[in-house]
């Protein structure tokens, strides 16, 4: 695995309970090697109705290579119709970092 297949996966979720338990799917089914979760306030539009509310951001690290399984997965534990779920690539990384993350997602 080289460093410019790996990426972090976004997604916004409504409760920290939700978002533990995507987390945690997620690492039991080596999709993902760490999740990060932090609250945050989001304002946007959503069937023409501008709505704010307080959500969960996950800050998934993965293989883009496991994107389709991850985002199915998620879709499967997740409360909203449309959620977040986007991938960016992991540029640069320190080496030690990305040994880990490739290790932690092999079967």
């Amino acid at each position: 695995m080289t460093n410019s297949t790996y990426g972090v996966v976004l997604v916004t979720v409504a409760s920290l309970a939700e978002g533990k338990a995507i987390a945690t799917k997620l690492i039991e089914d080596k999709l993902a090697a760490c999740v990060n979760l932090f609250p945050l306030d989001s304002i946007y539009l959503w069937q023409g109705k501008i709505n704010q509310d307080q959500e969960y951001q996950l800050i998934i690290k993965t293989h883009l290579s496991k994107f389709d399984e991850l985002a199915a997965t998620i879709k499967t534990l997740h409360s909203y119709e449309v959620p977040e779920i986007i991938a960016l690539p992991i540029i640069a990384g320190s080496k030690t970092y990305l040994d880990w993350l490739g290790a932690s997602l092999q079967s």
